[in-house]
């Protein structure tokens, strides 16, 4: 096995002490030019990386981070999570992360109580409902923390839920359609609701109409159900958007199941962009989201708060992160087209004479 290269290597290389290669790696700038060409060539032959948990150790700080991760079985929270465990590692950090059930306020003391029970530098909690975000906020904590629930988008000011919204309305609308439905996610979800009044808000305000809601789980079970319980007068719609893909994939199934063609007789809309989205029959169009990134972000920001150590525990655990705009991506498959002037049934057909 290669020998890890530490300070006293590079510094024995170099010429210098291990002194000055620490201050080197800190970022001192009263360096000699001569010096510093050294160390900085030294570093390069030995391969040297620094070890942030030793050095965390030395300064008597913990290097760990607690996620309590709610919903980690769903696509988008599991991606955020994936976005914020490959940035914390990065940094030099280690990931610990506790499920939580967003539903459960029990669920939520307890993991808090798990991640404090452990020294842990700060804690990045993914809240995807009002249980957990009320719960989150009831505790008072020594180490900062970062909040993912209503994220503002910082050029516009909206929400991101609703831009999203907005943005699946927008598409539809352009096609010619005015006579949609609605498959929302459950009411206590923040995405859910966001998402809903975004869509249903840019509907009415191009005087389109909202023919009907449904609240569905997540699932594409959900969606499927949720197109079996319409009404034959509720069936006259041109379009339906529902708050995920899942949930727009049995939508479409059961669309097709009834005899209604998409996207012939029925435009479907999804939100998220899910793999899955692309291999369905009509493949999906759907809002994509940088759900990693989104994860990454959350992350950095935690990561910049325990940096200002004392300091960090005073900012706003709701603030967002950064200055770059979220932006929401229409991804335009087969799905979706435009309102096409449906026939009129012959009924009163010529009798044989």
């Amino acid at each position: 096995m290669k020998k890890v290269a530490t300070i006293y290597d590079v510094a024995r290389e170099a010429g210098v002490s291990h002194q000055t290669v620490t201050r080197y790696l800190q970022g001192f700038e009263g360096i000699r030019d001569s010096t510093r060409q050294r160390v900085e060539a030294a570093l390069a032959r030995l391969q040297y990386r620094p070890n942030p948990a030793a050095r965390q150790l030395r300064l008597r700080r913990s290097n760990r981070i607690a996620v309590l991760a709610d919903r980690i079985g769903q696509g988008g929270p599991a991606l955020i999570v994936r976005g914020v465990t490959e940035l914390v590692q990065k940094r030099g950090y280690v990931s610990d992360i506790i499920a939580v059930d967003g539903e459960d306020p029990e669920s939520v003391d307890a993991a808090i109580d798990l991640a404090t029970e452990y020294q842990v530098a700060g804690i990045l909690a993914t809240a995807q409902t009002d249980v957990v975000l009320e719960r989150l906020q009831r505790r008072t904590l020594a180490v900062p923390m970062v909040i993912d629930a209503q994220l503002v988008d910082p050029v516009s000011g909206v929400l991101v839920g609703q831009l999203v919204g907005e943005k699946a309305a927008e598409h539809l609308l352009e096609l010619g359609h005015r006579r949609i439905g609605y498959v929302s996610g459950p009411d206590g979800w923040f995405a859910a609701r966001d998402r809903a009044a975004g869509f249903i808000a840019a509907v009415q305000d191009a005087g389109g109409e909202i023919v009907w809601v449904r609240e569905g789980d997540w699932s594409a079970h959900s969606g499927y159900q949720a197109w079996q319980a319409l009404t034959a007068d509720e069936y006259a719609v041109t379009a339906v958007a529902a708050a995920n893909d899942s949930m727009a994939i049995g939508v479409m199934a059961a669309a097709l199941d009834s005899g209604h063609a998409v996207p012939e007789r029925l435009s479907v809309i999804g939100i998220d962009d899910v793999e899955e989205s692309r291999f369905v029959r009509p493949a999906l169009t759907t809002v994509q989201l940088d759900f990693e990134g989104e994860g990454a972000r959350l992350a950095a920001q935690l990561i910049d708060r325990i940096s200002l150590a004392g300091s960090a525990s005073d900012a706003d655990p709701m603030s967002s992160t950064g200055s770059e705009p979220y932006s929401p991506n229409l991804i335009v498959r087969s799905s979706t087209a435009r309102v096409m002037q449906r026939p009129r049934s012959n009924s009163a057909k010529r009798r044989p004479a």
